[in-house]
């Protein structure tokens, strides 16, 4: 009985950590090195659980499809999912402004291969997320453009969470956060990523809300929670 006991004990336990497993789908994501704080994120959702969430900086979709599983799993349909992206290739000057990476090759030569030669598909594009979002696609909705100009399309007083990983230099991240907190309602939760990259604007901006919100709290040294 004991055995039997233990078994089904274990089989709850995988069931668990398989739900909680944050997937790369063949793609980009800067969370491939650091799964940890990927789970984390997706543990402060399981905690939340937001009916109406954001993401600023959707890149190739990762978070977004990973983020869209776990709402699912929460809520089983009910929920919506906002994405904010450029949803093109960047020129250089950009990617070192904003700290993205979006100019950069597919290293992987199998998956150069599928998607540049036989696919031939740009894995940042609009086109490209929707395709990994298609399970959703009753649930989310995507805007192209930069964050300043796309934010003031979207009813932010409706969503509960947002996950910021736009452009990462100090003036951006100061005005998305500052579009943000005026607009969504109190005591909702904004997860800033890249808080502890030196070069980055994400430190200083955030930073600076000290006494302006209800709370900021290190989730770990990558990831900061403002509570508005």
């Amino acid at each position: 009985m004991l055995f039997v006991i233990k078994i089904i004990g274990k089989n709850i336990q995988k069931q668990f950590f398989s739900l909680m497993k944050f997937k790369l789908y063949w793609r980009k994501s800067s969370f491939k090195k650091d799964l940890n704080s990927a789970s984390l994120l997706l543990s402060e959702i399981d905690k939340y659980k937001p009916f109406n969430f954001l993401e600023v900086g959707v890149y190739q979709g990762v978070t977004s499809r990973n983020v869209c599983e776990k709402l699912n799993q929460i809520h089983n349909k009910n929920f919506k999912f906002f994405g904010i992206d450029l949803f093109e290739s960047t020129s250089q000057d950009i990617d070192k402004k904003e700290m993205t990476v979006k100019h950069n090759k597919i290293s992987n030569p199998l998956k150069y291969l599928l998607y540049n030669v036989i696919l031939k598909k740009d894995l940042n594009s609009l086109e490209s997320v929707q395709r990994l979002l298609n399970k959703f696609r009753q649930n989310v909705k995507l805007l192209k453009g930069s964050s300043i100009t796309e934010l003031q399309n979207i009813d932010l007083s409706l969503i509960d969470f947002v996950f910021l990983d736009g452009g990462h230099s100090y003036e951006t991240v100061k005005s998305d956060l500052k579009i943000l907190i005026n607009k969504l309602k109190k005591n909702k939760i904004i997860i800033c990523d890249d808080y502890d990259q030196v070069n980055y604007g994400v430190k200083k901006a955030v930073d600076e809300l000290s006494g302006k919100v209800t709370e900021i709290k290190n989730l770990n040294n990558r990831l900061v929670k403002i509570v508005t």
